[in-house]
């Protein structure tokens, strides 16, 4: 009987093996299915060019034109070695472009130094209210030190006149 229990259980280990190899071979034949059915349809799709009308060229080539005759020193009037506590926002009007042939505005200048001045401005009333609080805080604590030292002294008093 105990021969007959390791036959049958080297049989289901046996079954069991190739089982488990023919498992894994249809994986990986589903798994190269899967990749070329992807990639055939990756195959069938078709990317149509975009048509470009007669309008939409000549404002892309006039915008193009635009650019070019625009300038560094035109587009960015003052230089960048200032400080921005120097000009502080105040020479954000001397980025307008001046010409009339522009068709945009490029405010980026103007954005960033606006974004500056007031990032300074909240860390300036962070700044203060912090100064105020730490001001009121020293305040009471020098109230409640004092206190303390009455209540020692009207301690002690009490204590001698006990003696």
């Amino acid at each position: 009987e105990e021969d007959l229990v390791g036959d049958v259980c080297r049989e289901v280990v046996e079954k069991w093996a190739e089982s488990q190899i023919v498992d894994a071979k249809e994986k990986k034949e589903d798994e190269v299915q899967a990749i070329t059915s992807m990639m055939e349809k990756q195959a069938r799709i078709v990317v149509k060019p975009r048509e470009v009308s007669q309008e939409e060229k000549q404002r892309k080539a006039a915008l193009l034109a635009q650019y070019a005759n625009v300038t560094d020193e035109e587009e960015y009037p003052f230089p960048s070695t200032i400080d921005e506590d120097e000009h502080d926002g105040s020479s954000a009007t001397a980025v307008n472009i001046g010409s009339e042939k522009s068709l945009f505005r490029n405010t980026n200048v103007e954005d960033v130094l606006n974004a500056r001045k007031l990032e300074r401005e909240l860390l300036r009333d962070e700044f203060q209210k912090k100064k105020e609080q730490d001001k009121l805080q020293r305040e009471k604590d020098k109230l409640a030190k004092q206190e303390r030292k009455e209540k020692e002294k009207k301690r002690t008093q009490k204590g001698e006149r006990k003696r």
